[in-house]
Formats: structure tokens, sequence, C-alpha cells
């Protein structure tokens, strides 16, 4: 079994397996996998065959002190097997220009070492309480560190493999965080039968290091649970959110505009509640009675309700500000004297960035109705003035080819809805003809549609004789020769008096 195993993990060269080292569940060479496949085997080897005999040797009538003392030179044997392949391992290759690093390769071998002398003392001295505490103290630690690089090895893009192919984040996170959780909690089963202690039952003759070790482990698997539970949960946040920013199409990115400005806040009040019943059952596991903390929570929490009255109206309508959709993250809206994009917001108030730079954060109390200028789409209407001489058909049909051109060009198509157009005539000036025009654009586009259109219909009524009329001022009088002379003889009077200094 111990074979198989090593072969489904390492498998060696000389099995000669088609492209075999691309299926290692661990990052090594062939030296190292050749070297731990044969050294596994002789290590379990050994203590399998010393385990089977030391079985049968009290049918030929060896009593328990005689086997315990052939069993130090035994488990002498072992521990010599283990050093052995500890230091025959090979050494990493080194990096291309470097030296192979042989402190770091001895250091490790000498901790690897002293770590195994002092687990064969306490085996051979039958102090098996430390013996399993030591033992699970460093190989529980060695065993998540080589899980987590076997997820991630095997995991590992392929050349040639398509990015939409690649193992998501949140599943490799969901698999090595889910492995972990059950090694530690394998380990703590394991430490309490061998210290004797029940997870669940508590009897009254324990003593207190005996309840204080039960609540240890017992506090270890719901911490581990706990930060399992919540890498899920802010892997799979995070997934969304990453996968938000590839979306096509106006639905598309609606609906993930809306994640962006759900999902944080929904993940701050995940990780509250986690935390909250996290430390509810840590302290209930240790002995603590939780029910007058629960009752004196519900207390204070009603004080702090009456004596903050303003934040919990803040905290209620930001919530529903937020399940009604009212904005996003990146939407521009107005709300009586405040008005800008919306930057972030917190569970009490909103972050508006104003289009000339200065910020507001505004409590959700105090916001009142909205009007967001950024959703689905906007109609913008102006008026252009046009001299009474003005043929409006012609004018109609000028406007109507500009709104075609400006929807067939590349830069603006792909924020026009509907094409400019002309509504007709609006009003009769002083002195000109006011015509209405009309234009549906994206969300916040309009503006430099509307500039781009105002340049456009200036050329083309220029090219075909249509006049923009501006005030004029017309001094009529009885002789008209006078007109002249009066304001020949003001120019003259305004030359003399800018010609005297200090005038």
């Amino acid at each position: 079994l111990t074979m198989m195993f090593s072969r489904a993990v390492f498998v060696p060269p000389h099995i000669r397996m088609p492209h075999g080292a691309e299926f290692r569940a661990l990052p090594v060479s062939d030296a190292g996998a050749r070297h731990w496949y044969i050294w596994l085997a002789i290590i379990i080897g050994w203590y399998s065959f010393v385990g089977v005999t030391f079985g049968i040797l009290k049918t030929f009538g060896f009593t328990d002190a005689g086997r315990e003392v052939l069993g130090i030179p035994a488990s002498f044997i072992l521990l010599s097997l283990a050093l052995l392949a500890v230091w025959r391992r090979p050494r990493l290759p080194p990096a291309a220009g470097q030296k192979p690093p042989k402190t770091g390769h001895d250091m490790v071998s000498w901790l690897f070492t002293l770590y195994l002398v002092l687990l064969w003392a306490l085996w051979t001295a039958g102090s098996w309480p430390f013996f399993w505490g030591f033992l699970a103290a460093v190989g529980l630690p060695l065993a998540v560190r080589l899980v987590h690089r076997a997820v991630h090895h095997l995991a590992r893009p392929a050349e040639g493999v398509e990015e939409a192919d690649i193992v998501a984040p949140v599943y490799l996170a969901i698999v090595d965080r889910g492995i972990r959780v059950v090694l530690i909690a394998a380990t703590a089963y394991a430490l309490a039968r061998a210290w004797g202690i029940g997870f669940s039952t508590m009897d009254q003759m324990d003593s207190t290091q005996t309840r204080l070790l039960r609540g240890l482990l017992n506090a270890a698997v719901i911490v581990i649970a706990a930060e399992f539970g919540w890498t899920v949960i802010k892997a799979v946040i995070s997934h969304k959110l990453t996968g938000s920013h590839g979306a096509t199409g106006d639905r598309a990115r609606q609906e993930q505009a809306r994640l962006r400005t759900l999902l944080p806040i929904i993940q701050n009040i995940l990780f509250a509640v986690l935390l909250g019943v996290a430390v509810l059952m840590v302290l209930s596991t240790l002995g603590i009675e939780i029910g007058p903390l629960i009752a004196g929570a519900g207390v204070a929490g009603v004080a702090i309700g009456f004596g903050a009255q303003t934040l919990v109206k803040d905290v209620i309508s930001g919530i529903f500000y937020l399940f009604d959709d009212a904005f996003r993250i990146g939407e521009y809206v107005e709300s009586g004297t405040f008005k800008g994009t919306v930057e972030s917001f917190s569970l009490r108030s909103v972050k508006l960035r104003h289009h000339r730079g200065y910020l507001f954060t505004v409590p959700f109390g105090l916001l009142g109705a909205v009007q967001n200028m950024s959703r689905d789409w906007v109609i913008e209407k102006f008026n252009i003035t046009v001299g009474y001489d003005t043929d409006i058909d012609k004018a109609r049909k000028l406007i109507k080819k500009i709104g075609l051109d400006l929807a067939a060009d590349p830069e603006f198509a792909p924020f026009v809805i509907e094409p400019l157009k002309m509504q007709g005539v609006q009003d009769f000036g002083d002195y000109g003809i006011q015509i209405r025009i009309k234009m549906m654009t994206l969300p916040g586009e309009q503006f430099t549609m509307k500039r781009k259109a105002y340049i456009l219909i200036k050329a083309a009524f220029e090219q075909n004789g249509i006049t923009i009329p501006v005030p004029t001022v017309q001094v009529k009088g009885d002789d008209p020769s006078a007109g002249a002379a009066a304001a020949s003889q003001l120019l003259r009077a305004q030359a003399a008096a800018a010609a005297v200094p200090g005038s």
C-alpha cells in the first residue's frame, strides 16, 4: 500500500510512464522522486516487519518486558533508516548562475536529525503524551505545507491550455483549506485519544488540566472551521468581483455593477456574523456560560440603539438604498445639494466625488430622494435659433443628416441610442426662430455628443446659407448725416480724453 501511494504521488522515473513528471503531486525532481519512493518503502517495510514480528513473539513465550528490550534496537534501526533518508536526499538544483545552497540543505538535515532523535527518545522512554504532542506540533504544519504545494502544483496550467480552462482560485482555496481543516480536525481527534480526552463528554471527575485541554482542542477545530468558511466566502466574492471586469453587454455590465456595490457590504456583514458565532462557540467550549453574555449584549444593544438613533437611522436607510438598487459604484447621482460619482460607501454613509474633484461623505439618513443620472439612458434637448428667412424643412434635413453621420461615426456610435433629430419649431424669438433638437444617448455621454453636434450644425448651416442671428442695435434718425456726424464727434472726444494724462 505504501509503494502504491508513493508511486501515485511521486511517479518515479523508473516506472517509465509517458510524461510522468507532469502528473506528480509534488514539485520534485526525478532524483527526489526516486529517492523518497525507495526510502519510504524501506522505512515502512521495516516498521511493518518489526510490528508483525513483535506481535507473534508472545506466542513463543516472550514476555512484555522482553519485547520492550528487543524493541530498543529495532526502533534504533528505524531511526537510522530515517536519518539516512534525510541526509542522502538529493540537493535542490541551484538557480542559474548561483552556487548550491550548502548551508540551507545541511541546516535542514540537522534540524530533522534533532527532531527525529528527540522523537525516538520519547518513544523509547514511553512518554506517549509528549511523543504525540511533539509529533503533531511539527508534523501537522509540514503536512499542511505539503498539501498546499500539492494542490497548487496539480492545478497548474499546462502548456497551450486556454485561460478559460484554468482552475479558478476560488476552487483552489476551497480544496486547499478544506484538506487543511480535515488534517487539523483529525490531528485534534488523535491527540484527544492519545491523551485520554473525550470531545463531547465532560465528567465531574475531570481535572482542570483535562477540561482546559479539551476546550483548547475544540476551540482549535472551531477556529479552523470558521477560518475555512471565511476563506470560502472571501474567495467566492473575490471571484465574482474579478469576473465583473470582463463583462460585456449593457445588461451584464449593469448586473456586475450591482454586484460590485453589494458584495463588499455583504462580505463585511458575513465576516461580523461569522466572527461573533465563532467567538461564542469558543467561549462555550471553554466552559463559559454564553447565555448571560447574549442577554447582556441584547440589553446593551437596546441601550445603544436608543442613544444612537441617528446612526441606526443611517444604517437602516443605507440597507434599503442598497436593496432598492438606488445607485451603484461609478454612477453619478444628485440629492439635494449633494451630487457626484459614487466612489464607495459603508453601512452608514456614501462617498460622492464631485466632477470638480471635491469629495462628499453623506450619511444615508440625509440623502432623501436620489436622482440617478447614470442609469440606462438619457434624452438631451436643446434649442438653436435661425433667422426668419430660413427654410425650416431644409434645416430639418441637414440636422437629420448630421444625426445619422454621428450615429455612423465609430467614435460616437457606441453612445447613440436614438440619432440626433429636429422636433420642430419651439418658439418665435425677438430676432429669430427657435428650433428644438433631441437625441438619446448613454448616460454621461450627452455632453460630448452635444458639443460635437454644435460644431457640425454650425458648419452645415454656413455651407447652406442658413444664418444663426445675433442681437444687433440699429440707430435711426430723421437726418442720416446727423447721426454720422454725432458718432464722429463722440469718437473725437474720446480720443482727446485718452490723450490727456490722468484723465
